[in-house]
């Protein structure tokens, strides 16, 4: 098979005083993400889309979050790893598209920084990676500002 596409997904809540990192990027903002490693959701569901590509299984396969080593990783340490799976096995990636749903704060002006990292620890064009912002317009948990969600898809060719 010389294509396979994945798809990844990922939530994570928002509490005042931790840092937002969305696809490597820092982002002011009052409240950043719940979690065990930096809580970039945007990379983790990037992550589940590549693993996902080749049936390896999910982030928290590889990166479990009961493993201290893991314990507020860098999680562009962990998409590199997630890419290195990949190109063992013979493939590149095509592109990736993600779809990030957050009410505030306003994050479209950082689309192009975003994109820019992303493709640098993936090691690809800025071409092969889309990124999108929007809200839920004040509808369920992303619009009552309690956290966010995150859709990926990748698709690898081999190389």
């Amino acid at each position: 098979m010389d294509y396979r596409i994945g798809q990844g997904y990922d939530v994570h809540a928002l509490r005042e005083g931790l840092p937002m990192w969305l696809c490597g990027v820092r982002i002011e903002s009052p409240v950043g993400f719940v979690a065990h490693s930096d809580g970039d959701v945007a990379i983790h569901a990037l992550c589940d889309a590549l693993l996902g590509a080749l049936a390896l299984g999910d982030i928290g396969h590889h990166f479990p979050d009961s493993s201290e080593e893991f314990r507020g990783i860098d999680s562009k340490v962990l998409l590199a790893r997630v890419m290195a799976m990949v190109r063992e096995r013979g493939y590149e990636l095509g592109n990736a598209d993600i779809t990030i749903a957050l009410q505030a704060p306003k994050i479209g002006a950082r689309v192009p920084e975003m994109r820019a990292s992303l493709a640098a620890v993936l090691g690809v064009g800025v071409d092969s990676i889309s990124v999108k912002a929007t809200t839920t317009e004040r509808l369920g948990f992303v619009g009552r500002g309690e956290g966010c969600e995150v859709w990926a898809v990748a698709l690898l060719r081999r190389g």
